[in-house]
C-alpha cells in the first residue's frame, strides 16, 4: 500500500500506483482486473482481492467510498463527446474526482494532449467493439502476421504519444506474448492470453451471469453460476407476487396474524365514542 496525493492533491492510499504498474513489466506477477458495475459489486470485488478496477465515471465516488485504496480507471465512450476540449475536460474532471487513469478511444492527438498534461491515458487495441463495423463484425484480431504487425504498429504509435496502458481484447495470444516486453505500455489482457501485465474480465462473465442464449464469447470463462441464482430469484419473486395477488383477490389477505388489534376493551369505548361524535363546528 502506497501513500500518495491524488490528482486533487488530497492525501490518499493506493494498492498500486502508475509507477508500480510500469515496474511490473517483465515480472512474473499477474494482476487481476474487473469492472464492478454497482456498489454491491465494488464491495464484492474488493473483498475478493481483485487488484485493479475500471468503472463508469459516475461510479468513481462509490469506489472511493467503498474501496478507497484501489487503483481505478474511468473513461468515456468514443461518441460521448464531440470535441477534443470536451474529452480533455471530462478527463480532468474524472481525475479530480479520484480516478487513477483515463480511458479513451479518440485520436492520437487527444491521447497525446492528455498525456502532456500528466493524465495516465489508457486506450485499446485488438478487437474494439465500438469499431466492429470497420472490421466486419465482432471477431478475433492478429491471427495473421500482417494483422498482428498492424496491431503492433498501433501499439507503438500509442506508446509514442504517451499512452500509459491499453486494454488488449481478443488478440491472438502469441502476439501479445511477443510484444509485451517490447513496449513500456501496461497491457490488460481480455481474451488475449497470459501475456498481459494484468488479466481483465467482466464481473458478469466471471460470475457466470450470462445465459446460454446470450452466447458469451470464448474468453468469458465463468467461475460461478450467479445466472442460475438470478433465474431462481426471478422465479421465486414471480411466485411470491402471484400468491399475494391470489390471496388478496380471494379475500384472504391480510391474515389475522399480520394485523394489529386494539388493546382489550378499547374497541367498545371507541365505537361508543364514534356513535356520539359530532363535528365541532356544528
Amino acid at each position: 500500500m502506497k501513500r500518495i496525493y491524488d490528482f486533487s492533491r488530497n492525501p490518499a492510499m493506493r494498492n498500486y500506483t502508475v509507477a508500480d504498474l510500469k515496474a511490473l513489466k517483465g515480472s512474473s506477477t499477474k494482476l487481476s482486473m474487473a469492472n464492478p458495475a454497482d456498489r454491491d459489486q465494488i464491495v464484492a470485488c474488493a473483498e475478493a482481492g481483485i487488484d485493479l478496477f475500471v468503472v463508469g465515471a459516475d461510479q468513481i465516488e462509490d469506489v472511493r467510498e467503498l474501496a478507497p485504496a484501489h487503483f481505478t480507471g474511468v473513461g468515456s465512450t468514443w461518441a460521448q463527446f464531440g470535441s477534443d476540449d470536451e474529452i480533455v475536460a471530462h478527463a480532468f474532471d474524472a481525475m479530480r474526482r479520484g480516478a487513477d487513469m483515463y480511458y479513451t478511444l479518440r485520436s492520437f492527438d487527444v491521447m497525446e494532449r492528455m498525456a502532456r498534461e500528466c493524465i495516465p491515458v489508457q486506450s485499446h487495441i485488438g478487437l474494439i467493439p465500438t469499431f466492429s463495423h470497420h472490421c466486419g463484425g465482432l471477431r478475433a484480431f492478429g491471427r495473421t502476421a500482417e494483422e498482428a504487425l498492424q496491431v503492433w504498429t498501433t501499439l507503438k504509435r500509442m506508446e509514442d504519444v504517451g499512452v500509459f496502458a491499453v486494454e488488449v481484447e481478443c488478440l491472438a495470444e502469441e502476439v501479445l506474448q511477443a510484444v509485451n516486453d517490447k513496449t513500456s505500455v501496461v497491457t490488460f489482457s481480455l481474451g488475449s492470453g497470459m501475456g498481459g501485465d494484468a488479466i481483465f474480465s467482466f464481473v458478469a462473465d466471471i460470475c457466470g451471469e450470462a445465459s446460454e442464449e446470450d452466447k458469451p464469447p470464448k474468453h468469458a470463462y465463468a467461475f460461478g453460476d450467479v445466472g442460475r441464482l438470478h433465474q431462481q430469484i426471478k422465479e421465486k419473486r414471480i411466485a411470491a407476487l402471484g400468491a399475494f395477488h391470489r390471496e388478496v383477490t380471494a379475500g384472504n389477505f391480510p391474515y389475522p396474524q399480520t394485523n394489529i388489534g386494539m388493546h382489550p376493551g378499547e374497541k367498545e369505548s371507541f365505537l361508543e365514542a364514534l356513535d356520539k361524535w359530532r363535528p365541532t363546528h356544528e
